[in-house]
């Protein structure tokens, strides 16, 4: 049961958002743009702990590379990056098939469209990177709607808004209860799927190991297995900042020659698709975030300060590297 202070808390949580969704929409995009920044710095100074997480997450990935000062410009731009994609989800009511493309410019497209068959039908690996929000939406507004498994809030009242939210580019939400079946089931009808693969899973989440920036990191491995099930190809994708409130739609060229690869190989071959974007322009990722949770035994570098070691974690490791030389004698 709840208690008194969450309830009041969570009935707060709903008004705010129900009002930003009314109010929101009718800034312009400089006034949105303006109030992420506002609203993302404000919130890297209150936010310390995931502050620090960044500050922490950037020192070990690029070392001397970055300054002190460089760091600490990358994690609150991080920050408003976030708070960015949040107030234009709130704002994408006023995105329509007609106008969308006048805010999200396409790259690969064509080409990528091209490499999936008549039925197009495909699974999408997207990363908290950029607006992965609108990724989404642009794709339902390109006639690409799929279903896609949501993540509920401890605040249930929240789900409905974020729901409508999400679907109106034509999209279908799924609970994650049993939610990978349904996708698997979609893919058979030669349907449609996107799934963020760049968040850290429990060991014992059907997670593999691959390394992330050469550290060790614990993902998903479910587009893996529904591309071993299905035979569905997978495409990567990621959705860049550009100047102006505008932003960039990639789809990169699709993961080839899945047969014969373990989970492992093909989760760490859409990571690698990824990752030289992020060198390149490491604001826009989500670095408040643990992504390295998890400490190997026999670790060859630094690790982040909340990095431990964990016993499961080092076994799927071992099997992870045990698989991939089953899949070479094969």
């Amino acid at each position: 049961m709840l208690s008194r202070w969450k309830r009041t808390r969570y009935r707060l949580e709903w008004l705010g958002l129900s009002l930003a969704t009314k109010l929101i929409p009718l800034c312009s995009r400089k006034a949105c743009y303006r109030l992420a920044q506002v609203a993302g710095g404000l919130l890297s100074f209150l936010d310390r702990r995931r502050y620090h997480v960044a500050l922490s997450n950037l020192e070990v990935v690029f070392g001397n590379q970055l300054s002190g000062r460089e760091r600490r410009k990358i994690a609150r731009d991080a920050f408003q990056h976030f708070a960015r994609t949040m107030i234009d989800l709130l704002w994408s009511p006023r995105l329509t098939q007609l106008n969308f493309l006048w805010y999200i410019e396409l790259q690969n497209v064509e080409e990528t469209m091209r490499d999936t068959g008549p039925e197009r039908s495909f699974i999408v690996a997207c990363y908290h990177y950029g607006n992965f929000e609108w990724l989404s939406l642009a794709g339902g507004f390109l006639e690409l709607k799929g279903t896609i498994i949501s993540q509920e809030f401890k605040n249930s009242s929240l789900d409905p808004i974020f729901k409508k939210l999400r679907e109106q580019s034509g999209h279908e939400l799924v609970p994650r209860e049993r939610g990978i079946m349904r996708l698997y089931k979609v893919l058979r009808r030669k349907g449609r799927t996107a799934l963020l693969v760049d968040l850290t899973l429990p060991p014992s989440q059907g997670a593999v190991a691959i390394d992330c920036f050469g550290l060790k990191t614990c993902v998903t491995s479910a587009h893996a297995w529904l591309n071993e099930r299905t035979g569905v190809p997978i495409i990567p994708a990621h959705c860049e900042p550009l100047p102006n409130g505008r932003y960039r739609l990639i789809f990169h060229p699709k993961i080839s020659n899945t047969v014969g690869m373990t989970h492992q190989q093909i989760a760490q071959a859409c990571w690698n698709s990824f990752e030289p974007y992020v060198r390149k322009n490491p604001a826009p990722w989500l670095w408040m975030y643990k992504h390295w949770r998890y400490l190997p035994a026999n670790a060859d570098r630094p690790y982040p300060f909340y990095a431990s070691f964990y016993r499961p974690f080092e076994d799927l490791i071992q099997r992870d590297k045990a698989d991939s030389v089953e899949k070479t004698k094969l």
